[in-house]
């Protein structure tokens, strides 16, 4: 079989490997579709955020097809069709165990959920980082059609906040530098997608001067961080979903008590995955026009420079197809 693996820093390459054997607790999966993500280009410089060994299988966002399964599994069988989450106790599937960037890989059983059939590999694929979004629309609650929602940023995660936040019934602006991203942003029903220095006129005829509702953190740029306290409203919620660690900005915290606000932070996506499977089913959303490339398994490493381009590149796809 093909396989994508990561042998040493800032060097991938498509292997042949075996086809790996399973135990009589485990699956053997068949991968469809399999995204490309910035934490894996952090793995292949060397520096994720949990300890790892090269040479490893990336592949954190997938969705597949079960070809085999252990004499002691009982919840899935071939032709199943399939997504799994990527962290498993201490382990992290795609970072400190091989992931799902390969023809067939391994998975327990408990880690999979059955891919609704109204959700195709695609969407599938992206079933990872809705669910970041989705548990971080969730820990702010109650988002609902009363609300003016902001979202800062339209990378992967807010522009999946964006479709989130539209299916839940807010009235979504998402405030984004990069025109393509803005265009991506309306095109899943965001309600105004503005450069920032439009944002404070926008909310103010939005919103009648009040402020948002419910601001979604999704940069991880700690000046953009500090700024959703002052475009909050009174009683406001501020979901953080955005990452960074060590920086810093100056933020107005006083903010915090004179306007009531509840702030939640997030990060992952824990327990949530099948409500959120039943979510994208259920609303019907369609975030493939996210993936902005799509490769073949031969093809893997030029889906790793694309990734490596937030300018062009939105989400780069890997494309499976082989069968036993």
């Amino acid at each position: 079989m093909k396989a994508l693996r990561f042998v040493a820093a800032d060097t991938p390459q498509v292997d042949e490997l075996p086809i790996p054997e399973i135990a009589d607790d485990e699956v053997l999966v068949a991968a469809r579709s399999v995204g490309v993500c910035h934490s894996d280009i952090e793995l292949l410089e060397g520096r994720y955020i949990i300890p790892f060994h090269y040479p490893l299988i990336p592949g954190h966002e997938w969705s597949g097809e079960v070809v085999a399964v252990g004499s002691k599994v009982t919840r899935f069988a071939a032709g199943d069709r399939v997504v799994g989450e990527c962290v498993i106790g201490e382990d992290h599937f795609g970072f400190s165990i091989s992931g799902a960037a390969a023809e067939f890989f391994v998975a327990k059983d408990s880690w999979l959920h059955r891919l609704p059939d109204e959700v195709s590999y695609t969407n599938g694929a992206l079933v990872e980082p809705f669910s970041v979004a989705y548990y971080a629309l969730m820990r702010v609650g109650n988002v609902n059609a009363s609300d003016t929602l902001v979202v800062l940023g339209a990378g992967p995660i807010g522009l999946a906040v964006t479709a989130g936040s539209v299916a839940l019934g807010a009235r979504t602006i998402v405030v984004e530098p990069s025109e393509h991203r803005r265009e991506k942003a309306l095109a899943l029903g965001a309600h105004r997608a503005v450069a920032p220095d439009e944002l404070a006129a926008v909310l103010e005829a939005e919103t009648g001067g009040r402020g948002a509702d419910v601001v979604i953190e999704a940069t991880g740029r700690p000046e953009v961080m500090a700024s959703a306290l002052e475009i909050a409203a009174f009683k406001a919620r501020i979901g953080y979903i955005g990452i960074d660690v060590g920086r810093e900005a100056p933020a107005k915290l006083g903010l915090i008590q004179s306007k009531e606000l509840t702030i939640t932070g997030s990060i992952g996506s824990p327990g949530v995955w099948p409500e959120t499977l039943r979510f994208m089913a259920q609303t019907g959303i369609d975030l493939s026009s996210l993936v902005t490339q799509e490769f073949s398994v031969d093809e893997a490493t030029q889906a790793i420079d694309a990734a490596r381009h937030p300018a062009s590149t939105i989400k780069a796809h890997i494309r499976f197809d082989a069968s036993l």
